[in-house]
């Protein structure tokens, strides 16, 4: 049986609410049936930036999505070469989940630079991509293709950034993340 799968990547350094949002979303108003939450080891964009181990960020993402029927991890980038491509990823994907469709969930910061992508031609002939709403960036003037659809989907009002630099503050990391990640956070002393 096929499957239309949205794929959210990120280094969900750490996953939060508003990613959770994202997924319920287009789960519940596109005609994706499950969103796998493709945790990047490395992103080509923020080779600058420290990030946790692997395991370590999928322990959070699936502590996360524990009771989400609909959303699930996903570690198919985790064994190949780094940096990583998403047109790399999705060409695995495509191999081994023959009979699924995938589509890109992408954030409008995130379309802004698509076409600096390596190998975005290639994408964008073989999968649609969703784009939702993401800081200050207007979809508007950006790339205009038959496969490309912006959706009004929940503006992700906290970023992983903020939340590393409030980490002290209990209150707030209630308010952006779940109660399983803030638990794995104070257990392993993690973003001090």
């Amino acid at each position: 049986m096929s499957n239309h799968i949205g794929l959210l990547f990120g280094t969900f350094n750490p996953i939060h609410k508003g990613h959770i949002a994202l997924g319920k979303y287009f789960t519940a108003h596109t005609t994706i049936d499950t969103v796998w939450y493709v945790i990047s080891p490395q992103s080509p964009f923020k080779v600058q930036e420290t990030i946790l181990d692997n395991h370590t960020r999928l322990e959070m993402v699936a502590a996360a999505l524990q009771d989400e029927a609909l959303l699930h991890p996903s570690t198919v980038e985790f064994k190949l070469p780094q940096p990583n491509y998403t047109v790399n990823t999705l060409e695995l994907l495509r191999t081994n989940y023959p009979e699924n469709t995938f589509t890109l969930l992408m954030g409008a910061d995130n379309m802004a630079r698509f076409e600096e992508w390596q190998g975005y031609e290639t994408i964008l002939q073989v999968h649609e991509i969703f784009v939702y709403p993401r800081g200050d960036f207007n979809p508007k003037g950006l790339l205009k293709h038959p496969k490309i659809q912006f959706m009004d989907a929940p503006k992700m009002e906290v970023s992983s950034t903020t939340i590393k630099a409030h980490r002290e503050q209990p209150q707030k990391l209630l308010k952006w993340l779940p109660e399983a990640v803030i638990k794995i956070i104070d257990e392993k002393n993690l973003y001090l």
